[in-house]
Parts: structure tokens; C-alpha cells; sequence
């Protein structure tokens, strides 16, 4: 494994934007960047990238190495993002083929035949090969910590990166794209501003609630910037009405029509999707509180798609509202406690949740939701916007320590949520005793992400601050 972070962080060095005069007109709305695609595989990534260019001849050329040739990949796709208030842009996305899983390479772009970027980066791992993900939600804040942050999970090296929603604030609009997401997380060199780490290492978001709010298209005609700017699998469940599924679309015909061509087939299937990478499983969820998560079709989609992938060594789930939390804000939206039967039968071993600003791990649990035990919380309907109590029994796995003992009896919940937002409730840290029975460990006085190394069957998680401390750590083996 070392040998392979080591690699990694050279091809992270090399994310470079090729120098424009001081008269010539910025060759990027958004500097190339790294998805892992509609249809993900070990020998393939997507690259995107944004300009207002509407001329322009576009060509993307990777290579093995410095003494390879370089490799034509097919002609980009555009779409076209023009909504108000917005400068009109085009988002093209092109197909990296023919990648070695596991091993670096190196990216061009080309305009009108001219070299205006070059990246090295690493081609997906395989089930045979060990890898690193980081996982940090409610990110895109824009501040200090956030930028602090970002620089040190540039410095883990991950291999791939999960946001649990929550991407950028306070609205997900593409305004705030530009200014408080790709100067930190997209840039061209380390900085004090920001770090060039989705030129190198894709990035898998999931739909938080500041992503989502910005429904109303005609208060924020370019909302829901998440659909524009994601490039992930379309494999999750439809739904005929979409109703209960996706945030409604509010607004005259012409912003919503704006907002659905530049969209396109991603809104709304791109809200929920999974995906293998390496020997693991990624099951990703809006857990928003428009949907419906008590849905027969829903539910069976989530356990089918668990099923489907029994073979894997590892099942992990990434969504944003967490259903198990100790922290006293937005305790009471628990209404993703309701898949937590369909977790444990799928094997799930982990699930990583944002939302709350700070660092929770609970004990491995089973629950059990009441059959009537769903209270309404301020509205008769049961579906208000601060979400539902959902009542229940659980089971503890009190002798997993993650050391000595390593196999869990039951899904530990990760709330990871302390990406550069404020954090919430440091007062609770040390006083174990407004923590829930569930809870294990509840860091809440400093800004953290999760790092996780996969190696065969055996998975080692760790909280690290921005400087690398390490604030909690556990190893679970099969």
C-alpha cells in the first residue's frame, strides 16, 4: 500500500493550467476535473470541464507515462448550462479509456490543437488491490477551516473522495461553485486558498439539504448546480411521478426549462446511485426530507441493490441526514433510521453520514423501528421539513473495541460532518451524558475527515484533523 500513496502523491504534485497572458481571456469557467462516470469502471474515468468558450475546438490525449505516446480518447460532449443571472457556459465531459487499474497516468487538454491542461492521475483500483477513500461532509463553506481542510486531505493521498452532502452553501447555486468550491478543492496549485485535488482524484457527492433547497428557480435560477457539474451512475430507482423522490422544481417555464436542458437525464435519477470501486460497494441516498423513505418501491430498490451485490467484500452507504445521532441539532430527523433493517440484511458494514457538524461513530447496532413508533414532529402529514422521530429498539456491539476484538456485530454509523461548517455542540464532547446509548465516540471541538484503507478484508478507519492527528481509529477484518 505505501508504495502506491507514494505514487499517488507525485501524480498529485501535477495539476497544471498552462499560463495565459495578462490580456487573454481565461481558457476555463472550471478547470478539469475528475467523476468516475455514468457507467464506472477499473479502466475508465470521466473528465470534465467548464468554459465559456462557444467556438472552440476540444480534444483530451492521455498517456501511460512521460515517454509514452500520447493516446486520442473520442471527441468530448457538451452541455449547455444558461440560466439567469449566470454567464451562459458549456460543461463538456470526455471519456478517459484504456486506463491500467491502479496505475498512474497523465491527462492533456487541448484547444484548437493548443495544450491548455495537464494533469497525472490514477486510473481506479481493482478488486484485488488495496486502496484509500476519505469521506468529509458539509464542506463547501468557503471558510478557514475549510480550507485547512481540504489541504489535509489533499495531504492523505485518498484514491477516491465521498462528500455526504452538503457540497457547497448555502444554496448549491453555481454562483457559489465559483467562488467557495473549485478556487478550494479544484485549484491549480496548493495554496492558502485551495489544493489542485479533483484534478487528480475523483470526487462522489451525495445530495445534502443546501444542495437541494435551491428548488425555487425563480429566487435561485441556477439551483440545484449539483446536477449540473456531477457526472455519476444513472442506475437508481424512477419514479413515474417524482413525487416523494426529488426535490419538486418551483418556477416559471422558462427557468425550469433553462435548468432542465443544462441538467439533462441526471435530474432527477442522479439523486440517488451505486457503484463498485475496488472489492467494496457504495450505495449513495438522498435522505432529504421530501422523500418518502417509507416507499415500498424505494426500499426495495436500496435492497435489491445490496443484493445484487452480495459478492462484494465490503458495503458501504453514504447519505446525508444521519439516523443516528447524539448531537442535540436536528436530533429529531431520524427518519433514515427506517432503512437500517435493509442495511443489516444487506451486510452493509459502514454508513457515513454528514449533516451534523461534527464527528460521531456509533457502537455496531441492529434496530428495530416500532411499527407504530414513527412520532409526527410539527406537522400532520409526518413529512414536515425538519424531518420525523423514528422509535425503535436497537442491540449493541459494546465488545468491539476495533483492536483487539475487530468483528463488528451489526452497521456502524459514522457521522462525518465537520468538513469547515461551524461546528455543532462542543459542549457535548465531554459530557458522555447527553450522548445517546448508541454512541461511541462524539468529537465536536475540532474540524475533522474520515480516512479508510481498504486492504483485502481488512478495512482500518481513521479521524484525522487537518494536520493529520489521528482523533479516533478502528480496524475492522473479516
Amino acid at each position: 500500500m505505501k508504495h502506491k500513496l507514494i505514487a499517488l502523491a507525485l501524480c498529485l504534485s501535477f495539476c497544471s493550467a498552462i499560463a495565459q497572458t495578462k490580456t487573454s481571456q481565461p481558457v476555463f469557467f472550471a478547470n478539469p476535473y475528475l467523476q468516475i462516470g455514468a457507467v464506472p469502471t477499473s479502466q475508465s474515468l470521466d473528465l470534465l470541464w467548464q468554459t465559456t468558450d462557444q467556438k472552440a475546438l476540444w480534444t483530451v490525449e492521455t498517456k501511460a507515462s512521460a515517454k509514452s505516446k500520447w493516446i486520442k480518447m473520442t471527441a468530448p460532449t457538451a452541455s449547455k448550462v444558461a440560466v439567469a443571472g449566470i454567464e451562459s457556459h458549456l460543461v463538456y465531459r470526455s471519456a478517459l479509456t484504456g486506463l491500467v487499474s491502479g496505475s498512474t497516468f497523465i491527462y492533456r487538454v487541448l484547444k484548437n490543437g493548443k495544450e491548455v491542461f495537464t494533469a497525472n492521475a490514477e486510473a481506479p483500483r481493482s478488486a484485488d488491490q488495496a486502496f484509500r477513500f476519505a469521506a468529509f461532509g458539509d464542506i463547501g463553506a468557503g471558510t478557514p477551516e475549510a480550507k485547512q481542510i481540504a489541504n489535509g486531505m489533499y495531504n492523505a493521498k485518498p484514491n477516491l473522495v465521498l462528500v455526504p452532502g452538503d457540497i457547497v452553501y448555502e444554496e448549491g447555486l453555481i454562483s457559489e461553485y465559483q467562488k467557495i468550491f473549485w478556487p478550494i478543492y479544484n485549484a491549480n496549485k496548493v495554496d492558502n486558498v485551495g489544493v489542485p485535488l479533483m484534478c487528480s482524484v475523483p470526487f462522489i457527492g451525495a445530495v445534502g439539504n443546501h444542495d437541494s433547497s435551491s428548488n425555487d428557480l425563480d429566487k435561485h435560477p441556477d439551483g440545484l448546480a449539483y446536477y449540473h457539474y456531477w457526472d455519476q451512475p444513472l442506475n437508481g430507482p424512477i419514479s413515474k411521478s417524482k413525487v416523494g423522490y426529488v426535490s419538486n422544481l418551483i418556477g416559471t417555464d422558462a427557468n425550469k426549462k433553462a435548468f432542465l436542458e443544462g441538467a439533462g437525464d441526471r435530474f432527477p435519477r442522479m439523486a440517488n446511485f451505486s457503484f463498485n470501486y475496488g472489492n467494496a460497494h457504495y450505495t449513495v441516498l438522498d435522505a432529504d426530507t421530501y422523500v418518502d423513505w417509507t416507499d415500498k418501491d424505494l426500499k426495495d430498490w436500496v435492497a435489491k441493490d445490496l443484493e445484487d451485490s452480495k459478492d462484494f467484500t465490503w458495503h458501504f452507504v453514504v447519505y446525508h441526514h444521519p439516523g443516528f445521532s447524539s448531537s442535540i441539532d436536528h436530533f429529531e430527523q431520524q427518519q433514515m433510521r427506517l432503512l437500517s433493517p435493509i442495511f443489516e440484511k444487506g451486510k452493509v458494514d459502514v454508513v457515513f453520514n454528514g449533516h451534523v457538524h461534527n464527528y460521531q461513530r456509533s457502537f455496531p447496532m441492529h434496530f428495530a423501528p416500532e411499527k407504530n413508533g414513527t412520532l409526527l414532529v410539527g406537522g400532520k402529514d409526518n413529512k414536515t421539513l425538519r424531518g420525523r422521530v423514528v422509535t425503535g429498539r436497537w442491540s449493541l456491539d459494546r465488545k468491539f473495541d476495533g483492536k483487539e476484538n475487530t468483528k463488528p456485530n451489526g452497521v456502524i454509523y459514522i457521522v462525518t460532518g465537520a468538513g469547515g461548517q461551524t461546528l455543532y455542540d462542543p459542549e457535548q464532547e465531554n459530557d458522555s451524558d447527553t450522548w445517546q446509548k448508541f454512541t461511541d465516540k462524539f468529537i465536536s471541538t475540532v474540524h475533522t475527515f474520515t480516512v479508510a484503507d481498504v486492504n483485502g478484508k481488512t478495512l482500518k478507519i481513521s479521524q484525522e484533523d487537518a494536520n493529520g492527528k489521528v482523533v479516533d481509529e478502528f480496524v475492522i477484518t473479516k
